[in-house]
């Protein structure tokens, strides 16, 4: 009887081994990583740590972190997700001085760093992350009074382009000043914040000129916070507003000579603000409506009854992608899941 042959994992290919580890998350991967030698080099290999998150491990200390940077993490890394100890009980310091260095000196070509729930108090400035970032991505974190200002010998922070900022209850009208000082920063995303205000955001209107997009989201006072671009933005080419209630910071928009591309995201609006509001957006080459719900007359509902019932288009409102064909009409205009209420 002829022999019957068995297909075992170590007669694979290594490239094709490394394609079936990267399903793996981090923590499964350091399991694999002790089955034998060769699985703990094929751990190991770079192409399996450039995009790692950690923000899902639960009981992740610094312990750990020092662990995984001086074993796993190297000049492959590109993308680094961590969640900080703010909700833990054990709490503690968890990102420290000497990890980032040894960060920076072993991951030269991280671009992408995205902290959740942690607090940099600890840290004297954002001078110690890596200068190889070019985004920046703080959600409910604690960050203190100086973070954000730099080092003159420094001469700014001109790798990071993009920062987001999201649920940051201390980040202020001080912090958003400290971003002037970042030559290389072009987008700037701001969520959830409660101690930024019109004028802080108006009075970096003309420093933060090098700045082309600017997102404001989901705040509770986020027309109140729109009004300080009633000053004028030079430069500034991409808007996104969402909130609850942004029609006042409409008002401002129109003083955007420079905008081409704008997001109005969950909010409530009516198509006579919109017009009013892009007639002097002679520039504006995008305008997206997500999730907005459009209150509008009953008599001006009933005269677009029939042409919305025509139409293919998500519409909630017909005249309204009407009128602004006519205004605009080298701007497209998109609607993503709109609803229509009747006052």
């Amino acid at each position: 009887m002829a022999a019957v042959r068995y297909s075992a994992l170590e007669y694979f290919p290594e490239n094709i081994l490394i394609d079936i580890l990267s399903y793996l998350n981090v923590r499964e991967l350091v399991r694999n990583s002790r089955v034998c030698r060769r699985w703990k080099q094929l751990v190991k290999d770079q192409r399996l740590w450039r995009a790692v998150d950690l923000s899902t491990w639960r009981g992740l200390t610094s312990r750990v972190l020092w662990v995984l940077l001086r074993q796993y993490l190297g000049h492959g890394l590109r993308c680094l997700r961590l969640r900080g100890l703010l909700l833990s009980a054990r709490r503690g310091a968890f990102l420290t001085e000497s990890w980032l260095q040894t960060l920076c000196s072993k991951c030269p070509r991280l671009h992408r760093l995205c902290l959740q729930h942690t607090d940099l108090r600890r840290l004297r400035s954002c001078s110690l992350l890596p200068p190889s970032l070019q985004v920046l991505e703080l959600c409910s974190c604690e960050v203190p009074a100086g973070f954000f200002a730099q080092d003159p010998e420094m001469d700014g922070k001109a790798g990071i382009e993009t920062l987001i900022v999201e649920n940051v209850p201390s980040f202020s009208d001080q912090h958003l000043l400290s971003l002037c000082s970042w030559r290389g920063l072009r987008r700037l995303e701001l969520r959830d914040l409660i101690r930024v205000s019109a004028g802080g955001l108006g009075n970096c209107a003309q420093t933060l000129g090098r700045l082309t997009q600017l997102e404001l989201e989901t705040w509770s006072r986020t027309q109140m916070v729109a009004l300080g671009l009633g000053r004028g933005w030079p430069g500034l080419e991409r808007l996104g507003l969402g909130g609850n209630e942004v029609s006042p910071g409409l008002l401002s928009v129109s003083r955007l000579q420079d905008l081409r591309w704008l997001r109005l995201r969950k909010c409530r609006l009516n198509q006579k603000m919109v017009l009013r509001c892009c007639r002097s957006l002679t520039q504006l080459r995008e305008l997206e409506f997500s999730e907005v719900e459009f209150v509008e007359d009953e008599d001006e509902v009933r005269a677009d009854e029939t042409e919305r019932q025509q139409s293919d288009e998500d519409d909630p409102v017909p005249s309204l992608r009407r009128s602004l064909r006519s205004m605009l009409p080298e701007c497209s205009v998109c609607f993503s899941r709109c609803t229509l209420t009747i006052n």
